[in-house]
Order: structure tokens, then C-alpha cells, then sequence
């Protein structure tokens, strides 16, 4: 699956570099059964999703769920393909925030 690997966030619209690589490099980690793993600021947690194809376009889907400074937090989101290294995303929590995102393929 071309969505699976390690990708290191970027670029956020709603929080700057100084918050979302606050407690580590910012990133999404998707494996190939569409699991995977997600931590930008305080925000951490897992996702649960899949490719899905709407007439010619391709997203991968995913619900996620963690923890913001130990409170529950959970949402959706979505990304695509900007070229073989680079994703653009979306993030939303549950009845909040929601913020777009650039990410890039962490080298191995």
C-alpha cells in the first residue's frame, strides 16, 4: 500500500512548528493492514483505516483515537498522495478542531 510507511509532518494550518514537534518530531505511521500510529503536540494516539476510491480520486480514510495532555480525544481525517514522498492531510477531533497537514516520507 502506497500510504504505508512513516511520514513526518511539516506543515500545519492551525498550530505552528513549535507545537506540533513540542514533545517529538511531529508524524503519522501507517502499516499495511491500515493501522497505525499518530503524534503532533500533546495530541497522541491510533488510527484505524483505508484506501478509499471516489470516481478518480484516492484518499486513505481513518477514525483515531488518544489522548490531548492525558484528556480522550478522538476524530477522523484523511490523506492523499502529493507525489512519492509527500502527503496532504486533514485532522479533525471529535465536536473540535480540524487542521490540514503536510507531511513527507521519513527516510529508512
Amino acid at each position: 500500500m502506497k500510504y504505508e510507511g512513516l511520514w513526518h509532518i511539516t506543515q500545519m494550518d492551525q498550530w505552528d512548528e513549535d507545537y506540533f514537534n513540542m514533545e517529538d518530531q511531529a508524524f503519522i505511521q501507517i502499516r499495511s493492514n491500515g493501522m497505525g500510529h499518530l503524534q503532533f503536540g500533546l495530541v497522541s494516539g491510533e488510527l484505524d483505516g483505508e484506501v478509499v476510491k471516489t470516481g478518480n480520486v484516492e484518499r486513505f480514510e481513518f477514525t483515531w483515537e488518544g489522548n490531548d495532555e492525558l484528556d480522550p480525544v478522538s476524530g477522523s481525517g484523511w490523506l492523499k498522495i502529493g507525489g512519492s514522498e509527500k502527503l496532504k492531510g486533514r485532522f479533525k477531533f471529535h465536536h473540535g478542531d480540524s487542521s490540514e497537514f503536510i507531511a513527507i516520507r521519513a527516510v529508512s
